[in-house]
């Protein structure tokens, strides 16, 4: 259990949101040995983002997996996704280019999905991406989950649970959530500043002079946090032009006033 898992995305149906067509894309993974959808779910990108919530989402609902199958797509070979499995002992193995049908069990349950679960929508839960989960995660639990699988000869939950004592869990959820922050190496300035996302922050005055590892979330810009070796050692502060442009002038008026004195002395 838990030996592969197969990653893909499909287009999925159009919402309607503030009066126009946006294509909804469904994320999704599949345990190879018992057809268990350890996490899917759509998004409105199709970009890493998206395939950062899922996958993070699967890990922590379903373990982790020994190997990950994945097409050569764009999303699946970034830096962060190779990282990302590398820290947590994952094995990341991409298809040949143009060879579908090495995917194909994630690909049988896309078609599913048309068949079983697009049939059956009604026009609400098109009216947003919340919407379209709720209902999609509720037909994945209690139909494709507990429905018999013919190769299976019973279904994908109760093939899961009856080997459920062979899956690697994450013992620590708050050190997966930093594995999945966005990493990036900055040189701390004379002053003690880094500029990240065209904002200043402020570090340790023991980095100055150094390059240093910063990770954070880009749905979180304003948290930066300092990693040294692996782990995280201090929290990056916003600097505030404002205060920090008064703090210099006061300097420079007290350095004024310093040399004032000493001539009169």
């Amino acid at each position: 259990m838990n030996a592969l898992w197969q990653g893909d995305v499909s287009y999925g149906p159009y919402l309607k949101l503030n009066g126009r067509k946006v294509q909804a894309f469904l994320f999704a993974f599949i345990d190879d040995c018992s057809r268990l959808i350890p996490f899917a779910q759509f998004c409105l990108s199709g970009k890493y983002d998206s395939l950062k919530i899922v996958f993070k989402e699967a890990i922590l609902r379903r373990g982790i997996p020994r190997m990950v199958y994945v097409e050569n797509g764009k999303i699946y070979h970034s830096d962060q996704f190779h990282v990302v499995c590398a820290s947590l002992g994952i094995a990341l193995i991409h298809t040949r280019p143009y060879d579908a049908q090495a995917k194909g069990k994630i690909e049988r349950f896309f078609l599913t999905v048309k068949q079983r679960f697009y049939s059956r929508l009604e026009p609400d839960s098109l009216s947003s991406l919340e919407s379209l989960n709720r209902a999609f995660w509720e037909w994945l639990e209690t139909d494709y989950h507990r429905s018999v699988h013919t190769a299976l000869g019973m279904s994908p939950l109760d093939k899961f649970l009856s080997q459920a004592s062979q899956v690697r869990m994450v013992e620590d959820p708050a050190s997966l959530e930093q594995l999945f922050l966005q990493r990036e190496r900055r040189t701390v300035k004379h002053d003690g500043t880094i500029s990240l996302n065209k904002r200043l922050f402020e570090v340790p005055p023991q980095f100055i002079g150094q390059k240093i590892e910063v990770r954070f979330d880009p749905e979180n810009p304003g948290r930066v946090f300092v990693f040294a070796g692996g782990v995280r050692v201090a929290e990056a502060k916003p600097v505030n032009l404002a205060d920090n442009a008064r703090v210099k002038r006061d300097r420079s008026l007290s350095f004024a006033r310093m040399l004032d004195e000493e001539g009169k002395g």
